[in-house]
């Protein structure tokens, strides 16, 4: 076959750097974003961190008409809603000064950073000032219950060989202080190597369960249960019913069937709800509050507050450090020079204007959507999720002019701080529900419902799905049985049979 040449005509959807860097920023959250700003300031000699917040008349002008006319934009679609734009953008329209021809304002479609600059790839190597950094808190990690149980082992008098028992039975605890390995799996793992009977382990299990925290090492939930009734004192009251309760009923007590439990037993209402305090006042995973867990911090990315009767929707200023242009490099940079240091510089000078442009464009986005959920939620932040409002992203969408994927990238790990608390932007959206004068009610408006409904319930006589349903439907929502357990188990909330009390 002989080689040819074709033509072929096409459509394909492509991204420009620029484009791809906006939607990278769009959707990072503010610790990551924090984070590719240190990098970027690290890695690029172009830009720099303004820390004097000073401007000059004029600029103070061109900042305060910049803020004015995003205020104007944003408040058109809004009726009781107003916006603040955030000073973070101050000193950033300052990178027009440098002319286009220089620096070409579009590149490639399809391409990379690292395809063009090489000033990227630095930012992993680079470091921080020394002085900011706490390597005792970076480096430490939070205690195990691993480790705890090693660190009370080294404080006991054990034999070698009871000790190696000891650390296999320990290796078989779980997160939650339960021992899941059989004790016979563990002797028969030891016996070659030690030449012990089962009993040695039996007994090495018993000195475990001695530990700290108290029901640790326990095989099954009762032994757990009863080691930790074995630590009160003997004149504890109910004592003898709460251990015969875990002993031979435990499992009438988890379907509380409360009948059979005086039968059995034969106590009167009084004396069966004290044994079942008792029992409620031990904790069936004793190891959990040492669980190996990182403690993840929320940083609101907007600030809602009421201010004379109006709902104020602004940026957190405190989300990212203020960047601009370095100003002396940036005069360096010469137009027909074509040396590897110029390159370099008017590299990094593009690449600088790029990201502060896709910074300032991220705010205003998340500006515009913020104040948009304020404007459609304010019965929410007036008297709660009672109140809450249907709402899905093709809504926001229609508004502000973007596409639905934009607006779920911004409401994806995005904190509104407000007066009720802080919520991610991503729990102001919900399905909704017909209600019989024909209009909608918010899912998360019924599961608010439902959550009071069984609060203020007779726990005596606690309210069925299909009573809480009719309930609803009085109120003119129309929701049926099974939505109603759907949302009762998403909530955590048992049934109602579960939920019954002697009195």
């Amino acid at each position: 076959m002989k080689p040819t040449l074709q033509l072929k005509l096409g459509q394909s959807l492509t991204m420009t750097p620029q484009l791809q860097q906006a939607i990278r920023l769009l959707q990072l959250s503010t610790l990551d974003l924090q984070q590719e700003i240190q990098e970027a300031l690290e890695s690029n000699p172009m830009l720099e961190v303004n820390d004097q917040e000073l401007d000059t008349p004029a600029d103070q002008k061109d900042n305060d008409s910049q803020q004015s006319k995003n205020e104007t934009e944003i408040g058109d679609n809004l009726q009781n809603t107003e916006t603040t734009a955030s000073s973070d953008e101050q000193g950033l329209e300052a990178t027009d000064q440098w002319d286009d021809q220089v620096i070409p304002a579009e590149l490639a479609v399809d391409t990379n950073w690292d395809d063009l600059y090489q000033t990227a790839g630095a930012s992993s190597q680079g470091s921080s000032d020394s002085s900011d950094i706490n390597f005792d808190e970076r480096n430490s990690a939070d205690e195990t219950l691993q480790d705890h149980l090693h660190w009370q082992l080294n404080l006991s008098m054990m034999s070698d060989t009871d000790r190696v028992i000891a650390l296999a039975i320990i290796d078989g605890i779980d997160s939650d202080g339960m021992l899941t390995h059989p004790i016979e799996e563990i002797h028969a793992s030891l016996e070659t190597e030690l030449d012990i009977e089962l009993d040695e382990v039996l007994a090495v299990l018993r000195r475990v369960q001695h530990f700290d925290p108290v029901g640790i090492a326990a095989r099954n939930l009762n032994e757990c249960l009863l080691l930790q009734l074995a630590q009160l004192p003997e004149d504890t009251p109910s004592l003898c019913d709460a251990e015969a309760i875990i002993n031979n009923h435990l499992e009438s007590l988890a379907i509380r069937d409360y009948a059979t439990l005086k039968k059995k037993l034969k106590l009167k209402d009084e004396g069966l709800n004290q044994a079942i305090q008792l029992i409620q006042t031990l904790n069936p995973k004793p190891g959990a509050y040492l669980s190996d867990t990182r403690t993840e911090y929320v940083v609101p990315d907007v600030f809602v507050s009421k201010v004379n009767e109006r709902w104020k929707v602004e940026l957190n200023p405190d989300i990212a450090p203020k960047i601009q242009i370095n100003n002396q490099y940036a005069s360096m940079v010469r137009r027909a020079d074509s040396g590897k240091d110029n390159t370099f510089l008017r590299e990094n000078l593009q690449e600088a204007r790029w990201f502060i442009k896709s910074l300032t464009s991220r705010n205003e986005t998340l500006l515009k959507v913020a104040s948009r959920i304020v404007e459609v939620q304010q019965g929410f932040l007036e008297h709660g999720e009672e109140a809450m409002k249907p709402l899905v992203l093709h809504d926001i969408a229609e508004v502000v002019e973007m596409h639905e994927s934009t607006i779920s990238r911004v409401t994806t790990q995005k904190y509104m701080h407000t007066p009720r608390g802080i919520f991610e932007l991503k729990y102001f959206f919900s399905s909704h529900l017909g209600t019989t004068s024909g209009g909608e009610c918010s899912s998360t408006a019924i599961r608010a419902i439902i959550k009071k409904l069984v609060v203020a319930e007779n726990p005596v006589k606690p309210l069925s799905d299909s009573k809480i349903s009719g309930i609803l439907k009085e109120q003119g929502i129309n929701v049926a049985r099974r939505t109603i357990a759907k949302y009762r188990e998403a909530m955590q909330i048992p049934p109602s049979n579960e939920r019954k009390q002697l009195f």
